[in-house]
């Protein structure tokens, strides 16, 4: 079956437009968070965006929310902005926009912008409404995130704090940060993702030799040849910014081949009968399904370019190849194969914490690497006052837990069981679930 090849030009939609000031919003309060707050949300990015806004429909309002950022998702944008990336590969479906009620959507918020965009972007919208994959500019979803937390009261509620641990009570929880701590009825944690580390072997632990970087550092390009290591979407964006910039680019490829898909998970598990699939396998099932999903990917817009570059020289790759050490300005391979370059990239993926570092173990009773979580409410199963949006949810969520309309799914049932949980008094605890001591 051939394979259809977008244009280019997909990706290269302008960055740093201006926008409305309803789509820019305030800064978090630069001050110590309240002592008391009815639920406190650990971290500001999509899935702490969403988890607000939900609240906010639910007519939870006393909520606290502390991030090192000073605007929601701002780690989010800058790490973006470190690759230059100008669209997302997610399609205008996938935002962490409410769940379940009559809001504004990514493709509404686009479509009501309309005059700002160009007529490729317009293009793109028209074939979402007609239901075709489309992609969306890396603008128009950082405007609507500030739309999302102007609209929803968030930047109000965002406290610039980093959170050092959680403790759960039998009555409560209390979140504690480096600007004093936050006594609260309930907790979620949306910590997002952290860079994958190099291992061990490459050069014995500790910071990484002079001149080799990962990929959320930036990269100045100064024409020399540049060696990126990374199979994904974000080797992908590394390599096509060092040629734009005029290097040569040594791609390795640790894989078999870099992989032109348009999305990490299929698409089935972000609805009803995916979900049933994943709920209705035993453990094993279910491992089998997360490690077969998250996968390696890049965009099939990428290919024309990169094909042109490695037929005429600018571009090296060295596919299926094992890394034995790397150090300044080289990466050794298995096979005894040197690839240098005047600076080294790494692009390794990302890891999801959880709950350690934050929670204690016991709480987070982790196997396999997954907490464990009550899939009904999200929300560990041994301190019940605390719940979880995003990757460490996949166990209880499936595959899409990690993706950015998994946040969303995974926030419907947060938001459900906290807003419950305070009418009630008291949070939801299935009676044949034990509580942790402490907890």
């Amino acid at each position: 079956m051939p394979t259809f090849v977008p244009e280019p030009h997909l990706l290269d939609s302008p960055r740093g437009r201006p926008w409305p000031v309803a789509a820019t919003g305030p800064r978090a309060h630069d001050a110590d968070p309240p002592a008391r707050a009815d639920v406190v949300v650990v971290g500001a990015g999509p899935a702490g965006l969403a988890v607000v806004s939900a609240l906010w429909h639910q007519g939870v309002r006393d909520v606290v929310v502390v991030d090192p950022g000073a605007r929601p998702a701002e780690r989010f944008f800058r790490r973006i902005d470190a690759l230059g990336q100008r669209v997302l590969r997610s399609p205008y479906e996938h935002h962490p926009g409410v769940e379940g009620f009559r809001d504004c959507e990514l493709l509404d918020f686009a479509r009501l912008h309309w005059g700002r965009l160009t007529a490729v972007e317009r293009r793109e919208i028209r074939m979402a409404q007609s239901g075709h994959r489309s992609v969306v500019p890396v603008d128009v979803f950082e405007a609507y995130c500030h739309h999302l937390a102007v609209s929803h009261h968030v930047t109000g509620r965002m406290y610039r704090a980093t959170a050092r641990s959680v403790d759960p009570g039998p009555d409560g929880v209390v979140v504690h940060t480096d600007r004093g701590r936050v006594a609260t009825r309930f907790a979620v944690l949306c910590p997002g993702e952290e860079r994958r580390p190099a291992p061990t072997s490459w050069w014995g632990g500790g910071p990484p030799p002079a001149g080799v970087g990962f990929w959320d550092e930036g990269v100045v390009h100064d024409g020399g040849p540049t060696v990126v290591v990374g199979a994904g979407l974000t080797a992908a964006h590394l390599v096509t910014g060092a040629l734009e910039a005029g290097s040569r680019v040594r791609w390795v490829l640790r894989a078999d081949q870099q992989r032109y898909q348009c999305a990490d998970v299929n698409a089935t598990f972000f609805r009803p009968e995916g979900r049933a699939r994943f709920d209705g396998g035993d453990r094993a099932r279910r491992l089998d399904l997360l490690r077969a999903q998250r996968r390696a990917s890049i965009m099939f817009e990428f290919r024309p370019r990169l094909e042109a570059a490695e037929a005429d020289g600018r571009l090296t790759l060295h596919r299926g190849r094992e890394v034995s050490s790397v150090t300044t300005g080289r990466v050794a391979l298995a096979d005894g194969t040197a690839v240098t370059g005047d600076r080294v990239v790494l692009a390794l993926g990302t890891v999801f914490a959880p709950g350690a570092g934050l929670l204690p173990d016991e709480v987070v009773a982790a196997a396999d690497g997954w907490p464990d979580l009550d899939p009904r409410t999200v929300s560990y199963a041994r301190a019940p006052r605390v719940l979880a949006v995003g990757a460490a949810a996949g166990m209880a969520l499936g595959p899409s837990a990690r993706n950015i309309d998994g946040h969303r799914l995974a926030t419907a049932r947060v938001a459900t069981a906290v807003a419950e949980g305070l009418r009630r008094g008291h949070p939801l605890v299935p009676a044949d679930v034990p509580v942790a001591a402490g907890a």
